[in-house]
């Protein structure tokens, strides 16, 4: 068995004295680990660092097998992410994401999604929206997309500023008036009517909202916790929003 892809680099662990157990995430072979021979060597240990983009051979006897990769950079950007807390916690937090998804399972969309955040960690205004869009893509893939974009009890494009934490619906502000109180509020950002701008306080609200439906729809149910990189992500960004 063989294949060429490229790939991210999500994660890595030690294997006996010199070798990596490398994680990719590929655009046709989705989360995928191989074994790196001497991945530990002063050569190949900064190529082999989250958030590198690399070219990858892997092979294998048989499919079922770990498999090892043959691995060549693209392009170096972990020393980018390593210089600040957003893009530290920024790849922790995609690593811990994209771990959620079942391994070999190609995920097109989401990696595209992983590079344009890749390439904009560096940006905390960006970052921080394009963050909360890959989570609901995320959901989406998992089984779990949230309704974005109608009113749940009129059908209505405008107006959204609720979203029902039952069904995972938008809800407009006059439907959602009498029940705002048990409503999740929707951020104008991410809404098809709006080019608002995500401010601080709409950065904020998004996680909220998401943090309710990964914790009921995919943690709880998993006996897992949400990622301490994920709260490290929001206050790394909102920090960076206000310098």
């Amino acid at each position: 068995m063989e294949w060429r892809d490229q790939g991210i680099i999500i994660g890595t662990k030690k294997h006996g004295e010199t070798s990596l157990i490398v994680e990719l995430m590929t655009p046709e072979h989705g989360r995928h680990l191989g074994l790196v021979r001497g991945g530990r060597s002063r050569k190949l240990q900064p190529v082999l660092q989250p958030g590198n983009r690399v070219e990858a051979v892997w092979r294998a006897r048989i499919d079922e097998h770990l498999g090892t990769y043959q691995i060549e950079p693209v392009e170096m950007t972990a020393a980018r992410l390593m210089e600040s807390a957003v893009g530290l916690n920024g790849i922790q937090l995609l690593g811990s994401h994209l771990r959620l998804l079942p391994e070999r399972d190609p995920h097109r969309s989401l990696y595209a999604a992983l590079e344009l955040l890749i390439e904009h960690m560096s940006e905390a205004r960006i970052a921080g929206p394009l963050m909360i869009k890959f989570e609901l893509r995320l959901l989406e893939e998992l089984g779990f997309g949230l309704d974005l974009a109608s009113c749940a009890a009129t059908g209505t494009h405008e107006q959204l500023v609720y979203v029902s934490p039952k069904s995972g619906r938008a809800v407009s502000a006059e439907a959602g008036k009498p029940w705002a109180d048990k409503l999740l509020p929707l951020p104008g950002f991410l809404t098809l009517k709006s080019d608002r701008e995500c401010t601080a306080q709409d950065l904020k609200a998004a996680f909220a909202m998401l943090s309710h439906f990964f914790e009921r729809d995919v943690y709880h149910p998993r006996g897992t916790k949400q990622p301490e990189t994920r709260l490290g992500f929001l206050n790394a960004t909102l920090k960076a929003m206000s310098d």
